[in-house]
């Protein structure tokens, strides 16, 4: 009969971090960067949008004071609400991939190895957030070069806006990616990021549209995203629902996400 050193432990360790390292982060931001598809759609998309609406309020006051007199011109918003915008497309395209895994069995060997759901859920995000940059970079840059001129603040605080208030809509990605064929997926969340930015406020303001869609949007994702990504410009005070509604969808999103997860890698 074999003995078993005592120095020798069977007992399995957990991996510091729940198996979060940067190699696994290297690999995922490489895999996404060499998407052709995904990195034309982050970046051209927004900026087409927002050349086709925007550009047509060049002149137009977003307040009292005209823009030949320094003031906001509604491109200004457009321009924003663009970036805004191709944050939650990128962002979403987590799900794709997330389903491409789910039916490569990808996802099920994940359960083999010390990697926990809520790591694999941080590398995903991190390599959203990534490309969310990209979006953003790539309005704002095509804003400055049509004529945008907005202070410092504005340009850096409303990019971090968009940007981290993001993280809800990849998280909501990685929830539908666990939960809905890889081959449907992003066929259904096209037009529901859609829907969710229309109602949201981030197309038209809200207050345009009546009393209703205001009592709506105020309970949807992307309001808080909006109200949060525009107060720079318009020199407006966030109010707690705005950092509520972010603050909520993400929990909601993310334990849906970590739980779906779960759920798959089980059947191993």
């Amino acid at each position: 009969m074999t003995t078993i050193p005592s120095s020798i432990s069977l007992d399995r360790k957990a991996a510091p971090w729940g198996g979060f390292n940067l190699t696994l982060l290297r690999i995922e931001l490489a895999r996404r960067l060499r998407n052709r598809r995904t990195l034309i759609f982050a970046l051209v998309m927004p900026i087409v949008m927002f050349l086709i609406f925007g550009l047509q309020f060049k002149n137009v006051a977003l307040t009292s004071t005209p823009v030949a007199q320094g003031g906001l011109s509604v491109m200004s918003y457009i321009m924003i609400s663009m970036a805004v915008y191709g944050c939650m497309i990128t962002s979403t395209s987590a799900g794709g991939s997330v389903a491409v895994e789910r039916a490569m069995g990808w996802s099920r060997q994940l359960r083999l190895t010390p990697l926990s759901p809520a790591a694999n859920i941080a590398t995903k995000v991190l390599g959203g957030l990534m490309l969310g940059l990209i979006a953003v970079l790539a309005v704002f840059l095509t804003g400055f070069v049509v004529g945008v001129r907005l202070d410092a603040q504005v340009w850096i605080v409303s990019g971090l806006a968009a940007l981290g208030g993001s993280l809800v809509f990849t998280a909501l990605g990685l929830l539908m990616g666990y939960l809905i064929p890889s081959e449907n997926v992003m066929q259904f969340m096209g037009p529901l990021v859609a829907f969710l930015a229309l109602f949201g406020g981030l197309f038209v303001p809200l207050n345009q549209l009546g009393d209703t869609f205001v009592q709506i949007g105020k309970w949807t994702p992307t309001y808080g995203l909006s109200e949060l990504a525009h107060a720079p410009l318009l020199g407006a005070t966030v109010d707690g629902w705005s950092v509520l509604n972010i603050l909520a969808w993400l929990l909601i999103f993310s334990a849906g996400a970590a739980l779906a997860f779960r759920r798959d890698t089980r059947r191993v």
